[in-house]
């Protein structure tokens, strides 16, 4: 099977290497706006050979997006003006609905599955990219009754080809799952960060102190707003319904210690550990 992947960096250059590795792809064609990550994807054997759009398309089965969701989002049109009734397209956008409705009417929809596999870090780029990135995590599949049966069975092969599990679900309730256990973390993060520079000047007690447990928290904060601030964009109502009850709690914590009502403070601690019981099944 000959590829095109658009975007050839961490979830891009991932993707390739796993299907490389799995003998899935034969020839993988590389898109991207950036020549130097397209030099770096071919000098590490992410992909067989640097391409324009029309080109990659032309000649491949299957077309991968892996850019910023506000990106993938205005392309995926184009994308699909030029692909035929034999070839397939997938995203691996962390935002759905946006794009899943801006193609809803276009005449070639079938032959898009929009995808987001449950895998990132802090880090960008081609020589971020780990084959074995996506093993044992969740991909998602959204509006799979848009898609056509040929098209949505390739992605599935492609999906248990990254040794991912298959869920589905329709693209509004993704984005409200994801806004939950996801992007309000990034959020999380980087305000801790922020709050850490504006209190703590001393760059190197920072440095010194800093715990495994503080370190863990803010490694969301290193993630680049090229790739978070589309998320936030495309996600914005549910982003702004989660932040708000985020707020809420950190309120009750601060009413908490002001009124030294410890016993309270126990209860939304006690309370909270129940987050060990789901994360550890």
């Amino acid at each position: 099977m000959k590829i095109s992947i658009i975007g050839v960096g961490l979830i891009g250059g991932s993707i390739a290497l796993k299907l490389r590795e799995k003998g899935i792809a034969d020839f993988i064609y590389g898109i991207d706006n950036s020549s130097r990550h397209l030099d770096e994807a071919l000098n590490l054997k992410i992909i067989d050979a640097k391409v324009d759009l029309e080109y990659g398309i032309k000649n491949s089965d299957l077309v991968i997006i892996a850019i910023p969701v506000d990106s993938a989002r205005k392309l995926l049109p184009t994308v699909l003006d030029l692909v035929s009734d034999d070839q397939t397209v997938m995203d691996a956008g962390s935002t759905k609905a946006g794009i899943v409705n801006g193609v809803k009417d276009h005449p070639k929809r079938s032959r898009f599955v929009a995808f987001h596999p449950m895998w990132g870090t802090e880090n960008s780029g081609p020589k971020s990219a780990i084959a074995e990135s996506f093993s044992g995590k969740a991909g998602v599949i959204c509006n799979k009754e848009e898609s056509a049966a040929d098209a949505l069975a390739l992605v599935q092969q492609i999906v248990e080809g990254l040794d991912m599990h298959l869920i589905y679900m329709n693209a509004e309730d993704h984005d409200v799952h994801t806004a939950y256990i996801s992007h309000i973390s990034h959020i999380t993060s980087y305000a801790l960060a922020n709050t850490v520079l504006e209190k703590e000047r001393e760059e190197d007690t920072i440095f010194q102190l800093a715990s495994s447990g503080f370190s863990s928290t803010v490694r969301l904060a290193k993630s680049h707003p090229e790739m978070w601030v589309p998320i936030f964009k495309q996600n914005k109502e549910n982003v702004l319904d989660v932040l708000n009850e985020h707020i809420s709690q950190l309120r009750k914590f601060k009413a908490a210690l002001e009124k030294e009502n410890y016993e309270y403070l126990t209860e939304l601690i006690s309370n909270a550990n129940k987050i060990r019981g789901i994360l550890d099944k």
